[in-house]
């Protein structure tokens, strides 16, 4: 037997009508609430003090223990914060905390919200990779096999060790006819490398190297670099002096540079926020920034919080950045491609 069932939209019911009067309940409790300012205060401060952190990040100081840089590193992560607030504000039932989390909210957006979205483009006539192998790799050929499925024309790897260079060289010799191995980086090209010779990014020994490549589309210089790696220690905080030294070091290498289209692949154990990498970063775009979707957060593989592995370019117009799939490393891999302009010189 057929039966009708009809909505009730009474006083019990849960329609759409009721919204109106319970939001207006909620309204008028507040409004006749004589703790709603006053209550919260340390939420306030709170996201205050956040807002400012994130929007003063630049004067956060390095002089004790590379604060400053270790702020930068995690920028993005101070976001989390704002929601954890915000729920605090609304357990203390505080207008003056539901505001003031505002702040934090709308600087994290203006820092971080334009990297929402999706920017990557089509056409393009060079792609590129880069990725910190890792020494302790497990299964090097099957991580040389999986950067060259990128579709790669030119691919720069970091931390290789002496044992390790021979079977990458195996792996990816049917896919790049041209390489060259400078102390513990390498590039592999499918197009002519010609000027190749390593980098001195005031080591004492070499994780960096510049190549000419010739492609189809036009000539670029392609620097590769690893830089040194930073830690963060209870009794000396972020240890970053020999990174920044070197940073400074390959970015007076990059402003000599004499090709007017120049790449950088690499891991530089920083982020482009960090100040101590703007003598790189201060004259050349990240391929993400510019035509990535998202962060591209490269590390740690298994939960990746930063992005330091960087592909960045100068005088050279980014397409489409993005990150590559987990290998045997505790980085990813991550490719670009950009387009060239044809030279003559």
């Amino acid at each position: 037997m057929a039966q009708a069932y009809m909505t009730e939209t009474g006083s019990g019911g849960q329609g759409p009508g009721r919204r109106g009067p319970r939001l207006r309940r909620l309204l008028s409790t507040l409004r006749n609430d004589p703790g709603v300012w006053r209550r919260g205060i340390v939420v306030a401060a709170l996201a205050v003090c956040l807002a400012l952190v994130m929007l003063l990040h630049a004067q956060v100081p390095n002089r004790i223990g590379n604060l400053g840089s270790l702020t930068e590193t995690f920028l993005p992560w101070l976001g989390v914060f704002v929601p954890l607030l915000l729920v605090l504000a609304l357990v203390r039932r505080s207008a003056t905390a539901l505001i003031a989390v505002v702040l934090p909210f709308a600087v994290w957006l203006n820092l971080f919200g334009g990297l929402l979205g999706d920017k990557t483009g089509g056409g393009g006539n060079l792609t590129v990779a880069t990725h910190n192998v890792n020494a302790d790799n497990p299964d090097p050929s099957g991580t040389a096999r999986e950067v060259a499925a990128s579709g790669a024309d030119v691919v720069a790897l970091e931390e290789l060790t002496t044992s390790a260079v021979p079977v990458y060289e195996k792996a990816l010799a049917a896919t790049y006819k041209y390489h060259s191995v400078q102390g513990t980086v390498g590039l592999w090209s499918k197009y002519p490398l010609s000027a190749t010779a390593p980098v001195d990014i005031k080591l004492g020994w070499t994780r960096a190297m510049r190549a000419t490549v010739t492609a189809p589309d036009g000539r670029l210089a392609v620097y590769v670099a690893h830089l040194p790696s930073v830690r963060v220690k209870m009794e000396a905080g972020f240890t970053a002096r020999q990174r920044d030294k070197s940073a400074d070091a390959l970015g007076e290498a990059i402003a000599d540079e004499r090709l007017p289209q120049v790449v950088l692949l690499g891991d530089l154990n920083g982020t482009m926020n960090d100040r101590a990498l703007n003598a790189v970063t201060s004259q050349m775009r990240s391929t993400q920034g510019a035509a990535g979707s998202g962060y591209g957060f490269s590390w740690p593989a298994s939960f990746p919080m930063a992005r330091i592995d960087q592909i960045m370019v100068k005088g050279v117009e980014p397409v489409t950045s993005w990150t590559l799939p987990e290998t045997g490393s505790d980085h990813l891999p991550i490719a670009a491609t950009v387009k060239l302009a044809a030279t003559t010189s």
